[in-house]
């Protein structure tokens, strides 16, 4: 799985312009044949007992240096195989979609070639059995995304959302560097299974601090807040890396990492609110943006924020269930999600790469398979049932309410929000009255585009139910996070908590189609309220970070260099400076005459004998 894409890699970039007219197949021939091992390995592990259903596969020694004896293996389990099919299944829809999107791209080979690197990567990191190896496929995604997010480097834009992607993301990767010391320091290995192992011999104390790191990795990851800032900016990238990182692999890193390290959390409570709190407060941070952005691909990009915060804050609410409900919308979300961002993408392709909604307007009838997937993508996003999101969001929601009301309402809020900016987005893309521009001709995309968005739509339709009705799901990860307790009865549509939502999210459909479907949108945004303007501003996320962070670093940037140059340079200098203009006037003595030579010779002579003189009196 792994070494299939990673070579597609190699051969990519290192074949250099030989490779330019066949790389883009090699691209997708690779990420699809890593995707066949996947599901031949999902179903050689179906055949086993469902305890048995673990696979440790050493591969070698990696780091023999005295106690930290690193072996280098894979972990096959319930858990890992179900992110690698994600990875594998919609990175190869992705790779298709995007022979068409990229095909008059000069760099289109290097463009493929990052993609098999980014899924080579994201595979390591899901399926390594230790946390450096998982820390080794994080960086590689890290890198990866770099260069996706900055594929079109001439734009200036470009260049500083992929730096600025990079360098939030190092934030949070420090903190999972030093989670993964402390573990070594505290239980002498980095193996998964040693460590889950010995948890409970561990302080409570020690394992909050590494919850506590370990959450802060996954947020820089996976864009929740406080390290979300990069996400919207990088939309600079072309459409299917937008995709790719949003729906199949970056950002539902940090919610595996999470969930993998589940024996830590449950024996970390503090740890574990924290997660709740950070993926209550993303979901609705998130929803909000989504709310106010005219950009389509900002709109998503704000979504997916609010997305995962919903799985942040299941994966915080622990136990079987809310692990489950985290990662069954995790996978949920990877075919809308990545549906929803290959159909904006389509439309950009139509519409000569325009991103502004507001230049858009009644497409329905000139892209009908763009909007018929697009459409089924909506109605997953925002729980309409029966499709995908209703049972997977219903499910989080459910269990949020029955944790705490106000993680309930949080929830419930951000379903609305999520029902409003999406019918918003709908709306003013597909609806209403054509505002392109006279030299706008739009079309529908061609097969090799519309031919994955049409499989993603159907993963929207019935993902949902495959996964949560007969908790086939639930059953499937038992072996790794556990069976519920008692007081679990299943999947209930019809509880309050689900009614409720349900209402909400017609009136926030409601909302959306008085605002955007009945009236004109006009071309231009108006102002709007403050609270507009704050949302088009991403909530001042990049303000904040400028005021806490970026000046106060100016500032200790100066006065470090001044330091460094009147203190530390001043006090080299001036020592040189006092040596050399000594030896200047020292150096006058030396006439070269004998006569000045016998006179100091006399002079010592006679200061030598007084001062024997005088010793012999005392």
């Amino acid at each position: 799985m792994i070494a299939l894409p990673l070579a597609g890699a190699a051969i990519l970039l290192l074949g250099g312009r030989r490779t330019d007219r066949w790389g883009h197949l090699l691209g997708v021939a690779m990420s699809l044949a890593s995707f066949v091992v996947a599901v031949l390995t999902f179903v050689a592990l179906l055949g086993r007992d469902p305890a048995q259903r673990r696979l440790d596969i050493a591969l070698f020694d990696f780091i023999p240096a005295g106690s930290l004896d690193v072996k280098m293996g894979l972990l096959i389990d319930p858990l890992s195989i179900s992110f690698a099919l994600l990875i594998t299944g919609v990175g190869t829809l992705i790779h298709i979609y995007s022979i068409g999107y990229m095909s008059h791209d000069s760099d289109r080979r290097r463009f493929f070639s990052y993609l098999n690197l980014f899924v080579a990567a994201m595979l390591l990191l899901v399926l390594a059995d230790n946390y450096v190896g998982l820390y080794i496929g994080w960086e590689g995604v890290g890198l990866a995304s770099y260069l996706l997010i900055g594929f079109w480097q001439f734009k200036p834009s470009a260049a500083v959302a992929a730096k600025k992607a990079f360098i939030i993301n190092r934030v949070g990767d420090v903190g999972l560097a030093i989670g993964i010391f402390t573990l070594f320091a505290t239980f002498g290995t980095v193996g998964f299974k040693p460590i889950f192992e010995n948890v409970g011999g561990a302080s409570a104390g020690v394992m909050t601090a590494v919850g506590l790191l370990l959450l802060l990795g996954a947020v820089g990851k996976s864009a929740q807040l406080p390290l979300q800032a990069w996400l919207l900016d990088a939309m600079e990238g072309p459409t299917p890396v937008s995709a790719l990182i949003h729906a199949a692999t970056m950002v539902t890193a940090g919610v595996y990492l999470i969930t993998r390290s589940s024996p830590i959390f449950e024996a970390a409570p503090t740890a574990q609110l924290v997660v709740t709190i950070v993926g209550a407060a993303t979901l609705l941070f998130g929803a909000i943006i989504g709310c106010a952005k005219d950009d389509i691909k900002k709109g998503l990009a704000g979504s997916t924020m609010s997305q995962i915060g919903y799985m942040f804050l299941a994966a915080g609410l622990g136990g079987a269930v809310g692990y489950v409900a985290a990662i069954a919308h995790l996978l949920t979300h990877g075919f809308f999600k990545a549906g929803l961002f290959l159909g904006a993408g389509s439309v950009m392709h139509a519409m000569n790469d325009e991103v502004d909604m507001r230049r858009y307007g009644g497409l329905r009838k000139i892209m009908p398979i763009t909007f018929g997937t697009f459409m089924l993508g909506y109605l997953a996003i925002i729980g309409i049932p029966p499709f995908a999101g209703w049972f997977t969001k219903d499910s989080i929601i459910e269990a949020a309410v029955q944790k705490h009301w106000i993680l309930g309402a949080a929830a419930i809020l951000g379903a609305a929000l999520t029902a409003f900016y999406m019918s918003r987005m709908v709306f003013m893309t597909f609806f209403g009255e054509k505002r392109w521009e006279p030299d706008t001709h739009p079309h529908e995309s061609p097969a090799n585009m519309t031919g994955p968005m049409i499989l993603l739509a159907i993963g929207s339709v019935f993902g949902g139910a495959f996964l949560v009705l007969g908790d086939r799901f639930m059953t499937f990860l038992a072996p790794v996070i556990g069976a519920p307790g008692p007081e679990y009865h299943g999947f209930q549509p019809l509880a309050p908590p689900g009614i409720i939502t349900f209402v909400l999210v017609l009136a926030g459909i409601g909302i959306a189609w008085t605002m955007y479907g009945k009236r004109p949108v006009p071309v231009v945004a108006p102002r709007g309220s403050f609270a507009t303007v704050a949302a088009r501003r991403d909530l001042f996320g990049d303000a904040l970070n400028e005021a806490l962070f970026m000046r106060p670093g100016q500032w200790l940037t100066r006065v470090s260099v001044w330091f460094d140059n009147r203190g530390v340079d001043g006090l080299v200098n001036g020592l040189a400076a006092t040596i050399g203009g000594t030896s200047g006037r020292l150096r006058r003595v030396q006439t070269g005459f004998a006569r000045s030579y016998a006179m100091f010779v006399f002079v010592g002579a006679v200061l030598v004998t007084g001062a024997l003189l005088l010793v012999g009196t005392l």
